[in-house]
């Protein structure tokens, strides 16, 4: 995995500052499995991405669905372990602790930025 941070485009705000990016078919596909739940400073980009699971997971989490200009399209919050969202315009998703979409006041139209660590 790749490790960077998360901005906010419009004022560069740094909202993530321990954010691991899939650069491969098996971290895509192990995502979050198996791992802690994420704290506060922490999320993961998995790219390409249009649908997350949480099947084996323990805890929720908050997606939010990313095109391919970074703007983001649909946001879920709570998603529980055992369920399944899904977004087919989606080309990326930024996986966050549980309630990071209200505390980083994340919503659709925000666009974010990537920067490699």
């Amino acid at each position: 995995m790749i490790q960077g941070r998360l901005y906010q485009a419009r004022d560069h705000t740094c909202l993530i500052s321990k954010a691991s990016r899939t650069s491969n078919l098996i971290d895509r596909m192990r995502g979050l499995l198996g791992s802690p739940p994420l704290q506060a400073f922490e999320a993961l980009l998995i790219e390409p991405c249009s649908s997350v699971h949480t099947v084996g997971m323990k805890y929720s989490i908050d997606l939010a669905f990313l095109d391919k200009h970074w703007t983001i399209i649909k946001t879920v919050n709570h998603l529980k372990p055992w369920r399944l969202a899904i977004c087919p315009r989606a080309s990326m998703v930024v996986e966050l602790f549980a309630g990071g979409l209200d505390r980083l006041q994340l919503t659709t139209g925000n666009q974010l930025e990537w920067q490699d660590a």
